[in-house]
């Protein structure tokens, strides 16, 4: 990793720290907490730029956006054949799509949405069904992943939803604070490859 990305993985952790920390211990304060969805654009519906017939929900068309340029960023390094490109892992889908398949990405994308959405405040119009983080990262355990995930690894892809965060305009640092808290409170199941 390089010492930008960790610098700045360094500034966000001291920046939760900041956050987290409050001048003001009045009992009587009573401040409703907003998800981390809600904070994204919550259950307030709008138009979905891929089916304008179609509404959504905006904290999910967020995640949506957030997650569908993480994997183009991903397939765009794996092409590129840029140094610590995450093809290994996505090896079966990029083979699938390079046959003229796309419906697993398609399903990749919609479980990811799915996953963040459901676990940071989506409510009952967001669930996810799919497979555990640790059988999901598990090549033994889902045929759809091509190698375990090492530390190096998840730190790519941590740099990948921040830079696609970014493309997408989500640029307030209390946000992508809680964003990579997310993220790192789902290390430890996704790293299976302690190197």
């Amino acid at each position: 990793m390089t010492n930008y990305k960790k610098s700045l993985l360094t500034l966000l952790a001291v920046a939760g720290i900041f956050t987290a920390c409050s001048d003001d211990d009045d009992a009587n304060n009573t401040v409703t907490e907003q998800t981390l969805y809600d904070k994204l654009g919550g259950t307030t519906m709008v138009t979905d730029p891929n089916d304008p017939n179609k509404m959504i929900e905006q904290g999910r068309l967020s995640y949506r956006s957030v997650v569908d340029s993480t994997i183009v960023l991903i397939v765009s390094d794996v092409i590129a054949e840029e140094e610590g490109n995450l093809g290994a892992h996505f090896a079966p889908i990029l083979a699938e799509v390079s046959a003229g398949n796309e419906t697993n990405v398609a399903v990749l994308s919609d479980n990811l949405t799915d996953f963040f959405s459901a676990n940071t405040g989506g409510g009952e119009t967001n669930t996810y069904n799919g497979l555990n983080m640790v059988e999901a990262h598990d090549p033994e355990q889902n045929p759809r992943m091509g190698v375990k995930a090492d530390n190096g690894d998840y730190d790519k892809f941590v740099s990948y939803v921040g830079q696609a965060a970014a493309l997408n305009g989500v640029t307030d640092p209390e946000i992508i604070n809680e964003v990579v808290e997310v993220l790192e409170s789902l290390r430890a199941p996704i790293v299976q490859d302690p190197q």
